[in-house]
This record gives C-alpha cells, sequence and structure tokens, in this order.
C-alpha cells in the first residue's frame, strides 16, 4: 500500500511501473511486516502462561498450551492475512534460535555424571526407537515425513525435536501439529504413570531417573515424574533427558544428508549440516568451559522457553484441524507403538545391561 499516488512520470530516473512494485514493500515494511503477526503470536504465548494457573492444566508445558490455543483461534476465528509475515517469522527464524539457547542446559561435565553405560543406553535407545518408528510408519502406510516427525519426539525431545527436525524435513503444518499433539498425549501419560512403576519393576533411584530420562518425551515431563520418586531419581532422570537433547544435533544431520542423498537435484538439496545445529553443538562447547552465573543461565533458560513456545503458537496458529482428521489414526497408531517401545527397550536395558 502506497500513502501517495505515484506515476510512471513521478519517477526519478525513469523507472518504470514494474520497478515501482519492487520499491513498494521496503517503503511500507514497517505496517505490513512482521509486527502484526508477531503481537498476535505473543498474545497467544501470554494465554498459553496463563492457563498454567488454571487447575487441571498445570501437568501441561506452555509450549503445548500455546499449540492448543493457537489451533483454536486459528480454525475459530481466522487468522488476518497481513499477520502472517510475524507468524513465518516466530514458526522459522524465533524458533532456530531458541533451539540454539538449548545449548545452555548441557554441559559435557553433566553427561560424563550418568557414565558411559547411562550414555550408551540413551544413546541405543534413541536410535533403536527412531529406527522402529520410521520403519513402522513406512509398514502401515503413514507419511514419511510425519512418520520422522513422530521418531523425533519420542526418541529425543519432544516438541523442540520436531520443531528441530522439520527444519530438514520440511513436513506440512498440520504434520507438526499433528505430532506434537501425540507426543504430548503419550509424553503425559508416561510422566503419570511411570512412578508407579517404579517398584513395580524393582527400580531404584538411579535405575528409575535413568529409566525416565531415557524414555520420556519432554523435558517438563521427565523433571516431573523424576523428582516425584526422589532428589537422585530426579537428578539423574534430567541429566540423562539433557544428554538426549544433545543428541538432537547428530540426529538433525543425519536427516538432512538422508534428503540430499534422496534429492535427485544435489545442487538443491539442504544442506546436512543448518546452521543452527552447529550454533548448538558451539554453545554446549561454551558452556563446558566457561562458568555462567545462574542468574544469566535463569534468564537464557526462560527466554529459549518463551520463544519456543511463540514459534509452537505460530504452528498452532497455521494448523488447519480439517487437515489433522484426515491423516486418520494411522499416525497416533505409530506414536503409541512408538511410546510403548521406547518404554519397553529402555527398561530392558536400564534392568539387564
Amino acid at each position: 500500500m502506497s500513502f501517495l499516488p505515484v506515476t510512471a512520470n513521478d519517477l526519478p530516473n525513469g523507472l518504470n511501473s514494474a520497478q515501482a512494485e519492487r520499491k513498494r514493500p521496503a517503503l511500507t515494511s514497517l505496517s505490513t511486516g512482521a509486527v502484526p503477526g508477531l503481537v498476535l503470536v505473543a498474545m497467544i504465548t501470554s494465554v498459553a502462561y496463563s492457563a498454567r494457573g488454571f487447575s487441571g492444566l498445570t501437568l501441561f508445558s506452555p509450549m503445548i498450551l500455546a499449540v492448543v490455543a493457537g489451533m483454536i483461534y486459528s480454525n475459530v476465528l481466522g487468522v488476518p492475512a497481513h499477520a502472517k509475515a510475524g507468524i513465518a517469522f516466530s514458526q522459522k527464524r524465533l524458533l532456530r534460535f531458541a533451539i540454539v539457547l538449548l545449548g545452555f542446559q548441557l554441559t559435557l561435565g553433566q553427561v560424563a555424571g550418568i557414565g558411559f553405560g547411562g550414555v550408551g543406553i540413551v544413546a541405543t535407545t534413541l536410535g533403536a526407537t527412531f529406527l522402529f518408528t520410521v520403519t513402522l510408519g513406512r509398514l502401515i502406510g503413514v507419511d514419511r515425513k510425519l512418520a520422522q516427525l513422530i521418531a523425533a519426539g519420542t526418541s529425543i525431545c519432544g516438541a523442540s525435536a520436531i520443531v528441530a527436525t522439520n527444519i530438514v524435513t520440511d513436513a506440512r503444518d498440520e504434520d507438526v501439529t499433528y505430532a506434537v499433539a501425540a507426543i504430548t498425549l503419550f509424553g503425559t501419560v508416561a510422566m503419570l504413570g511411570f512412578p508407579l512403576l517404579a517398584p513395580v519393576f524393582g527400580l531404584d533411584q538411579h535405575a528409575f531417573g535413568l529409566w525416565a530420562g531415557a524414555s520420556i518425551h519432554e523435558v517438563a515431563q521427565v523433571i516431573g515424574a523424576g523428582f516425584q520418586n526422589g532428589t537422585l531419581s530426579g537428578e539423574t532422570a534430567t541429566v540423562a533427558k539433557l544428554t538426549r537433547v544433545a543428541m538432537l544435533a547428530p540426529m538433525v544431520i543425519a536427516l538432512g544428508l538422508m534428503a540430499r542423498r534422496g534429492d535427485s537435484d544435489a545442487s538443491g538439496a539442504k544442506p546436512p549440516m543448518p546452521w543452527f545445529v552447529a550454533a548448538f553443538v558451539a554453545v554446549v562447547a561454551a558452556n563446558s568451559l566457561v562458568a555462567i552465573p545462574a542468574q544469566i543461565h535463569s534468564a537464557i533458560a526462560l527466554a529459549a522457553q518463551i520463544m519456543l513456545t511463540m514459534g509452537l503458537a505460530a504452528m498452532g496458529l497455521q494448523a488447519d484441524i480439517s487437515q489433522l482428521r484426515s491423516r486418520g489414526l494411522r499416525p497416533l497408531m505409530v506414536a503409541f507403538s512408538a511410546f510403548i517401545f521406547i518404554a519397553a527397550f529402555s527398561l530392558m536395558l536400564v534392568k539387564f545391561a
């Protein structure tokens, strides 16, 4: 939109109308750019944080509530066209930066804290679960990209892994929302049910923490389940889970290589090492070498959570419920089977490895 009428004769140096059309977006970027969409995303994010104060919703992270709130807004009220640029910015750039900031939650010393055996259990469980989920999805006819998102969310770190994986797989927004919803459902079941199973399986605090950290989907869910069984259990679960988070980088690199190999036009393939993965690894290394004050560390963690929540709110705003229904029950079967597999496989390793 231009504030003053412009004609070809008014343009300097003989600029034609086509050139004028190319100039206009730069002149009006402030009014039609990312600001309206960012404001809408921020509003949805605020609703998600506020909703946690209601009884029955405290079990869910703000990220999950933001997806739901965004979906409700989008499918009931609709998203105005002028907000789409800011929503896209939140869904892509903010999410990438937030994933980089997740590196501040992990140090190499923390990984060493669970020992080589613990790291081996986490890595083996992650790889086996991812392979099982993708294979099952292919066998029962689930879209490959959606199966990869479910596999990443189950095997690595829930919604954050789904978001990071989608940067490489480039699935539809509806697939991302479906995967987040399924992972949330079964991760919540694990958070509530696993502590009740600790005495049934004869797990001490260390063993239960390792099991919870190696198998439950979201970081918040792991912490909730771990500390419910004791302090040592909670600390072990947190370290094991953060070790899984660190494995997000090599997993995304591997998916990038697979995407590149499967692309008939190698020149147009996505790079196997997205910049945010390299930055994530660098942050983990820096966090391991430099002591960061606790207050700064907490502020960074909060900023990462808020940006992740904004990104997932943006995904919710772009989700079409009719498209989710069209996926049917097969993807849900894949998510449920992956949930059972990772729980059983990691328990077997904890008990007998």
